[in-house]
């Protein structure tokens, strides 16, 4: 499969009205919305707008728990994790653009019981590209894809905030 064909195929905007969907029959109010940083938690941001949430929505970073620092090193962004509500006890919808190997889930709910102990945690993906390598799985994906393993793909927010997709080799 070319780069080409895949992106004619993945619509970002199409896909993320699928996710609004499948959101609205599984939240509740009593549900905070987590996304994890960075096109997670532009979809979080997008969700709580479209579902029309007053509670703020919490962005995760997955940096203090990743298991492969050793040979990424640890980048110094802005991707702090900020949780404006206890995490102690609420039901938790976590939020992601793409889910590969599991390894970032894990890394996020790592940090996530930093902050204290959730009822439940809900995981919601925009693209399940397969390849796990731990037993995570999304109550919620839009559209799951087969990439060759040297591709990845990654959301990409516009200045107007509309979604596309951009897939680049990896070596």
């Amino acid at each position: 499969m070319s780069d080409q064909q895949n992106t004619l195929h993945l619509d970002a905007e199409a896909l993320y009205a699928n996710l609004l969907s499948g959101v609205r029959r599984i939240v509740t109010a009593d549900t905070a919305l987590v996304g994890i940083w960075s096109g997670g938690a532009w979809l979080a941001e997008r969700l709580s707008q479209d579902l029309g949430r007053t509670e703020a929505h919490g962005v995760i970073s997955s940096a203090l728990h990743r298991d492969d620092y050793g040979s990424r090193g640890m980048a110094a962004t802005t991707d702090a994790t900020q949780l404006p509500f206890s995490v102690e006890g609420r039901h938790i919808l976590l939020i992601d653009d793409v889910l590969y190997t599991g390894r970032t889930i894990r890394a996020v709910i790592n940090e996530m019981f930093d902050f204290g102990r959730p009822a439940s945690v809900t995981l919601a993906v925009l693209v399940d590209r397969g390849g796990r390598e731990l037993p995570i799985e999304p109550a919620l994906s839009a559209a799951r894809i087969t990439l060759p393993a040297d591709q990845r793909v990654s959301l990409v927010r516009a200045d107007d905030g509309r979604f596309q997709f951009q897939f680049e080799r990896v070596e």
